[in-house]
């Protein structure tokens, strides 16, 4: 984890702006700005003490880090937008391009509709189980009996090994496709939805793979703990009234629980009008790229294949728009 160290009011020695390494037995952490010699630091509910290992004083050194503090912790990414505006497209273009600059990818369907596995080239998508759908390791981790009435179970449920357990691995990505929680959605208290956020919240705030989360109109899986722990919202738009329209809901519910870097990705772009369209009634969002409309996504989706395995030409697209995340991203994890 790593992110703004907060100005003292007895400050030390180090100037402003220096990146600082903190680490702890598992446990590194990069802040930028004037730190004293121990600084607490909240992760996960908790308060550790790091101790200070070693600074450095100009913005070469922090350059230098960059890359090297992204490889330690992985980005963390939401996708979101409309339904039908090609998240899955872009979250699966995302998750391709990160692995293939060498980085263990975390790929998480949180779509109902799920189709991640598809895209993303999985053989046999249709038969990859839902996580929601494990329920004795669930009733096992929560102590009590999936679709039951007991009003207790455990909130925390150990949650570390699942990932490694039971993903799906293919071609260097780890898929993990969430499911949904029958006859009440994310909002019920039950041991299913404990279980799928106690999961979420580990691999967005404790993880160092890249995650990348496919996800419906709307950010519902992310409640203000995990929020701390997103890199980026990505809201997908495509030209048209109604998309705009929920991209501007989806910014209202992201800044409700402290997300503040809300992106947009422009798609299905077929002229120069529908990209300027976008941007004039959109100007309070920044665009981090537009990809083109493709008659081949469409027959890819009629011949129920991945779109990637008729069109290579979005592929240019999408590694600019990861070269530009890269760049945008802060040292700014509070």
């Amino acid at each position: 984890m790593w992110g703004m160290c907060p100005k003292m009011s007895h400050r030390s020695n180090i100037p402003e702006f220096t990146l600082l390494i903190y680490e702890e037995p598992g446990v590194e952490v990069f802040f930028i700005g004037p730190c004293e010699n121990n600084y607490k630091l909240a992760v996960s509910g908790s308060i550790r003490i790091f101790k200070l290992v070693q600074y450095l004083t100009n913005s070469e050194g922090m350059i230098k880090y960059r890359d090297f503090a992204l490889r330690k912790m992985g980005m963390k990414i939401a996708v979101t937008g409309k339904g039908g505006v090609g998240k899955t497209t872009l979250a699966a273009g995302l998750a391709s391009e990160f692995s293939r600059e060498g980085k263990k990818v975390f790929a998480i369907d949180a779509d109902p509709d799920a189709n991640l596995a598809l895209t993303l080239g999985f053989p046999n998508p249709s038969r990859i189980k839902p996580l929601i759908e494990l329920k004795k390791l669930i009733e096992e981790r929560t102590h009590a009996k999936v679709g039951s009435l007991n009003p207790y179970f455990k909130l925390n449920p150990r949650v570390d090994d699942i990932p490694e357990k039971y993903f799906v691995h293919h071609q260097g990505i780890n898929l993990m496709v969430m499911g949904t929680v029958r006859g009440g959605g994310l909002g019920c208290t039950c041991p299913e939805n404990a279980f799928l956020k106690a999961l979420l919240s580990h691999l967005i705030l404790e993880r160092k793979e890249v995650v990348i989360m496919d996800m419906e109109a709307g950010i519902e899986h992310l409640g203000r703990g995990t929020a701390r722990g997103v890199d980026q919202l990505i809201v997908v738009v495509e030209p048209g009234r109604r998309s705009i329209q929920t991209a501007c809901r989806i910014e209202d519910l992201a800044k409700d629980i402290g997300i503040e870097n809300i992106v947009v990705v422009g798609n299905k772009i077929r002229t120069n009008s529908d990209r300027k369209f976008l941007i004039t009634n959109m100007p309070d969002f920044r665009f981090l790229g537009f990809i083109p409309y493709e008659e081949k996504i469409v027959e890819a989706d009629l011949a129920n294949v991945s779109p990637f395995d008729l069109n290579k030409d979005i592929l240019p697209q999408i590694k600019k728009i990861v070269e530009k995340m890269e760049e945008k991203v802060e040292y700014g994890r509070d």
